[in-house]
């Protein structure tokens, strides 16, 4: 499959909600709304695989009530859209670790990836449970056990350590929404060469008009991963 592959970060469904009077829960809910429309309006901008950041290993530390909120959107996501996604030709993969899930949410991951298995139009990855840190440091003590940590080694490490990352694929853009201007933990290694785009827009108000604003700004840059731009011109 080729096309771009863009990462994002889901962020300010709760400030959204915070900001209407209305309790964190209906703020995600509203997030999953967005991601519907995302996903809708990926292929058309020449997007092949979109990996979005739903569930970071840091947010188990949220309060109890608001983490059993979101594990039970994920499942009702997981259930009540795949047979849409699979559909409308999209593959889902969820990236991240499964051990700390609940039995019911790993069959329905299982069951959502099997279903969707066939899609070729965009692929879907979903990071629950996720931590690029603890996906490098995994793949990066693997790799030590046969040799050298080369780029190499810890990149097929990263493709095949523990159910973290999936398949490694370079980030050619990464969005990320609610007016925060950092990486979270996220895609570290993928990101190496992404282009980063910022909006205050919380992650409930993203649509298709932002996400065809940040793909022009995204094709209009001059990428030279390390070397110099068209014109000659020396870049730091």
């Amino acid at each position: 499959m080729s096309g771009l592959h863009v990462g994002v970060i889901m962020d300010g469904n709760g400030r959204w909600a915070e900001a209407r009077g209305l309790p964190r829960a209906s703020g995600h809910r509203q997030g999953a709304e967005a991601l519907r429309r995302l996903v809708e309006a990926a292929p058309a901008e020449g997007i092949a695989t979109l990996t979005v950041y739903a569930f970071s290993a840091d947010n188990w530390k949220r309060p109890k009530d608001e983490i059993e909120d979101l594990l039970r959107l994920f499942l009702a996501y997981l259930v009540q859209e795949c047979r849409a996604l699979a559909k409308a030709g999209v593959r889902l993969t969820v990236i991240g670790r499964r051990d700390r899930l609940t039995p019911r949410i790993v069959r329905a991951i299982e069951d959502a990836e099997a279903m969707t298995a066939g899609g070729t139009r965009l692929h879907l990855r979903l990071a629950i449970d996720y931590s690029s840190r603890d996906a490098l440091a995994y793949a990066a003590a693997a790799a030590a056990v046969t040799g050298s940590p080369s780029r190499e080694r810890i990149a097929a490490h990263l493709g095949s350590g523990r159910g973290l990352p999936g398949e490694v694929l370079d980030v050619d853009l990464l969005i990320r929404a609610g007016g925060e201007r950092r990486l979270s933990d996220f895609l570290l290694w993928e990101c190496a060469y992404a282009e980063l785009w910022f909006t205050d827009a919380m992650w409930p108000e993203f649509n298709a008009s932002l996400l065809a604003q940040a793909i022009a700004e995204f094709r209009g840059r001059d990428r030279r991963f390390g070397g110099l731009a068209a014109s000659g011109r020396r870049h730091a």
